[in-house]
């Protein structure tokens, strides 16, 4: 099986990638344009731990650089663009190019060079807004597909659009398209940054006994989800893609795997034997109080769960940044 990967040497990229190669019968080739510093680790460990996965250098809008993997491959994963709200305030053009056309640009061109592809894009809860409509914990088994979708800042604009463009696809002109709704996602490969991948940027400020800011109280929570658990579902969809073509899957790690910001931190205390100092700034638009997804849907459907349980996980997470950052 031909895969295309975009953003391929990214946190969730790399790790698929090494997913999926994993099976001798998988061709990988990764579009990136390595806009973010510390992914060249990431594309080092890949070429010299797996060379056989294909590496191309290039922006997802220029599908005229990559039109023969397009053209040839059956499963694309499109996880290339911008991932944070703060930049997406700074730079809303550079989110829209990054988010919305690029992704229209790549679904146009899978649409008249191989329609039969499977299509997966990565989305986020950020779709559904802030939820501040919403009652104290009205969901106490978790956010499913039937909440209102509420685009607040550039960055879940652009998403949002994304998304829906994805959906629209498979529903107009019958391509196989999925939506994955992420929650919080963590593992190795994730370097972390202060607006992006923030367990990952907790785990790195006790590494480096540097200080933390919390914007909101702390007591936002979220479901974390270990990245392989992630990619399974991904899996799944591809081989069961007539059950969930056109559809979009909140997931995350559900309720067991639900923390607040504070929790993760006093775990965090535990793997590191020591406190850090902590600030408070205000709350960032757009911030969820609380969401975790149910999961119920992806379950019933490609009978998927999330096998890893965040203590653990954590830990894994943890050895690999130690040994790596």
């Amino acid at each position: 099986m031909n895969i295309l990967i975009t953003g391929g040497v990214g946190f969730i990229g790399t790790n698929t990638a090494i997913y999926f190669s994993k099976n001798k019968n998988n061709r990988i080739t990764i579009v990136d344009n390595f806009s973010r510093k510390e992914v060249n680790k990431n594309a080092l460990f890949i070429k010299k731990n797996y060379p056989q996965i294909k590496i191309i250098k290039a922006n997802v809008l220029d599908t005229i650089k990559y039109i023969d993997e397009i053209k040839k491959t059956d499963v694309i994963i499109h996880l290339a663009g911008q991932t944070a709200v703060t930049t997406s305030i700074i730079n809303p053009e550079k989110d829209f190019h990054s988010n919305i056309y690029s992704t229209f640009k790549l679904l146009e061109t899978v649409r008249v060079n191989n329609p039969k592809a499977i299509f997966i894009f990565s989305s986020t809860n950020k779709v559904y807004g802030d939820l501040s409509k919403q009652k104290p914990n009205p969901h106490p088994d978790g956010i499913d597909e039937t909440e209102n979708l509420d685009f607040i800042s550039p960055y879940g604009c652009s998403k949002g659009a994304a998304d829906m463009y994805c959906l629209d696809y498979g529903r107009v002109f019958d391509m196989k398209t999925v939506v994955f709704r992420q929650s919080c996602i963590y593992g190795p490969f994730q370097f972390g940054v202060e607006d992006q991948g923030w367990v990952a940027f907790f785990s790195k400020q006790f590494l480096f006994k540097k200080s933390l800011t919390i914007f909101g109280d702390g007591h936002q929570i979220r479901d974390l989800l270990y990245v392989d658990d992630l990619i399974n579902a991904y899996q799944l969809a591809i081989k069961n893609i007539k059950k969930v073509k056109g559809q979009a899957f909140n997931i995350g790690g559900g309720i067991k795997n639900a923390y607040s910001l504070l929790q993760v931190i006093n775990i965090l205390e535990d793997n590191f034997c020591y406190k850090i100092k902590i600030g408070f700034d205000k709350t960032r638009l757009g911030d969820q109080k609380y969401f975790v997804s149910k999961n119920e849907k992806i379950k019933k459907i490609l009978g998927w769960t999330a096998k890893t349980n965040f203590i653990d996980g954590i830990k894994d997470m943890i050895n690999w940044q130690k040994n790596n950052l």
